[in-house]
């Protein structure tokens, strides 16, 4: 097995949805600047996941994955594995090794060392890391001005790498700074000071300074230094602390999408990458408890990535919220009157383990006699009459359009009005679904369709996820 270790591809995310700062602040009669990324109302942190999944996975075949490592302080269950539900929806094997990571916003770059260890080892092959975060500050306080939400992939391995990793420091430290208990749904902080001063804007260049040594490098050695920051001024304090030079130090995106937790490192990793050239030499360091710090050297590689969306593109690619009420009711942090209809009847886990080839990955079948693609999957074929003559057949990468819609304004919605879609996938076949992120007026027939796999509703204590249509943006 090659000895070197490192990325064989990435991909960030970050949702359509932005809410200015300046907005939370007319709400409160205070301010603010700039705008974060707000997670819609059937997003969270393993959606999010699942689309930075979707695009570090273009052209690569799934089946070469062993593992899926999920990583987040936000994730939809206490107990219940989500790295499971991912690897499903993915089209994986029951056979691929799964693992959650959490409790620190330095749990992406465990599971990032986890999977290059279990990589060097040979236990796995192929490990994919996916990091999201969808954090919530209590309203009218500056955790709620700062927090965005995204998301970030990385697949490990040891072949066909756009840069190695070099080496691997790690550097634990007890404080109660920034933390969530498990009686909280909001992320607390302690004494602003504090915080940054004896958390971390004393942890970071520590930990950042012992590695350099134990490797050999100098900051100026580096093209790019990645360091989680929980705002734009802490970076610019650290770095200059650290008296690194400014150029060298990698964009947070703070103003764009706000300090994105446990996904920030990987997000900025991304962005680095896309900039860089073969024999960079790169750092990225964590923070949350301590630091993880990596040492990374781009590779050939680096100059033919697989993705197709870059961080450009979630610059440029939005849609803005147009009332800080609209985000509270996203997040249900208001209360709303119920409409006035029959209660929503819970679901059955039983059908819906039945359903997961069908529902969480949106595979149908295609028949082998006429090439009749059908959506859900059929015992007798719709267009041949042929039974039980099938092959499976993956929908969601198929290029589609919107064959016809409506608009319901009457039904319960957290985005009202609820857009039910017909949706025609290139090749055959069709499905009916809701519509998400898009604008009720700039919907027409014939445009472009992508599926977005989105939460559908939690009732009963668990949630229920499918399959969602939202206008292709490129």
């Amino acid at each position: 097995m090659n000895s070197v270790i490192g990325i064989v591809s990435y991909a960030a995310y970050l949702p359509l949805y932005r809410l200015s700062r300046a907005e939370i602040g007319r709400a409160w009669g205070t301010g603010g600047k700039g705008e974060k990324a707000i997670a819609s109302h059937d997003e969270d942190s393993l959606t999010m996941a699942v689309a930075a999944a979707q695009q570090c996975l273009l052209g690569i075949d799934v089946n070469s994955v062993d593992g899926v490592f999920f990583a987040s302080t936000t994730a939809p269950y206490k107990e219940k594995q989500s790295a499971a539900t991912i690897a499903a929806v993915l089209a994986m094997g029951s056979e691929v090794c799964t693992a959650d990571f959490g409790g620190s916003l330095r749990c992406g770059t465990n599971a990032l060392r986890a999977a290059v260890d279990a990589v060097k080892s040979g236990s796995l092959q192929k490990v994919l890391v996916l990091v999201a975060d969808c954090r919530l500050g209590l309203p009218n306080g500056s955790n709620e001005m700062a927090f965005g939400d995204g998301a970030g992939a990385l697949l490990i391995g040891s072949d066909r790498l756009v840069a190695s990793i070099d080496s691997m420091d790690t550097m634990t430290d007890e404080i109660i700074d920034v933390f969530k208990s498990d009686r909280d749904r909001y992320v607390r902080t302690w004494e602003a000071r504090f915080v940054r001063e004896d958390g971390h804007g004393r942890v970071v260049p520590q930990a950042v300074k012992a590695a350099l040594e134990r490797s050999g490098l100098a900051a100026a050695d580096l093209a790019k230094i990645v360091m989680y920051s929980p705002d734009q001024r802490q970076l610019q304090a650290v770095s200059k602390a650290m008296k690194l030079d400014p150029t060298v130090v990698q964009d947070t995106f703070y103003n764009e999408f706000g300090d994105t937790g446990a996904a920030q490192v990987f997000i900025s990793l991304a962005a680095a990458l896309e900039q860089a050239n073969e024999g960079d030499r790169l750092l990225l360091a964590s923070y949350g408890n301590g630091s993880d710090v990596f040492a990374l050297t781009t590779l050939a590689g680096i100059a033919s990535p697989t993705r197709a969306r870059g961080i450009e593109y979630y610059l440029n690619t939005k849609l803005m919220i147009s009332t800080y009420e609209k985000y509270l009711r996203w997040r249900q942090i208001i209360e709303l009157e119920p409409a006035a209809t029959a209660p929503m009847e819970q679901p059955s886990p039983v059908a819906l383990w039945r359903d997961n080839k069908s529902g969480l990955n949106l595979h149908g079948v295609k028949c082998r006699k006429c090439g009749t693609a059908q959506y859900p999957a059929q015992r007798i074929c719709m267009g041949c009459g042929a039974k039980d003559d099938f092959d499976d057949y993956a929908f969601v990468d198929k290029p589609a359009v919107l064959a016809t819609f409506s608009h319901d304004s009457l039904g319960a919605s957290a985005d009202p009005p609820t857009t039910v879609a017909a949706v025609d996938f290139e090749g055959g076949g069709r499905i009916t679904c809701d519509m998400t992120d898009r604008d009720p007026a700039e919907i027409k027939i014939g445009m472009p369709i992508e599926m977005v796999f989105r939460v559908l509703r939690y009732i009963g204590g668990f949630y229920t996820y499918w399959w969602k249509a939202r206008p292709k943006r490129d």
